[in-house]
């Protein structure tokens, strides 16, 4: 591959739709590309090293606000020490364990309500637990709580 790209290129080589690339170029996640006399985009091997970088990190579950602080950090100090990298990395592993607590804790709940195979509607456990609107069916206590969302 040479070291320039059209957005097309870039797109394929990378498996980022355009408008994607488009859009993390406005937001200053890429920076502008060169063009052409005609005006399209002319990207250069950087361009796609970073949208691989910020790719990897979308696949990863990193939040925008946090890409754009890891390329930064990346950029401004490349020497200096990882220790602002690692705690965005420490925050986003906290969150996904936190999301995983209350994955296996819908799991169980689930399993719990399908245990039940009474083979009427009118006795039929999923129907009872689900129509509990102060969810007292319920094995896990926050379920109902503040912390459910709509």
């Amino acid at each position: 591959m040479s070291d320039a790209f059209t957005i097309g290129d870039l797109s394929r080589a990378t498996g980022v739709k355009a408008t994607t690339i488009r859009f993390y170029e406005a937001e200053g996640l890429l920076p502008p590309p060169g063009r052409t006399e005609g005006g399209h985009r002319v990207y250069a091997r950087a361009h796609l090293d970073r949208l691989g970088f910020i790719r990897h990190a979308r696949e990863l579950g990193f939040a925008m606000e946090d890409i754009r602080e890891l390329l930064r950090l990346a950029d401004a100090a490349p020497d200096a020490p990882c220790e602002g990298a690692d705690a965005i990395a420490r925050r986003h592993l906290a969150g996904v364990r936190e999301r995983l607590a209350r994955l296996r804790s819908l799991e169980a709940e689930l399993e719990r309500m399908t245990a039940c195979h009474n083979g009427r509607v009118a006795e039929c456990r999923v129907i009872e637990v689900l129509a509990d609107a102060a969810h007292g069916h319920c094995a896990d206590p926050t379920h109902g709580g503040a912390g459910v969302k709509d």
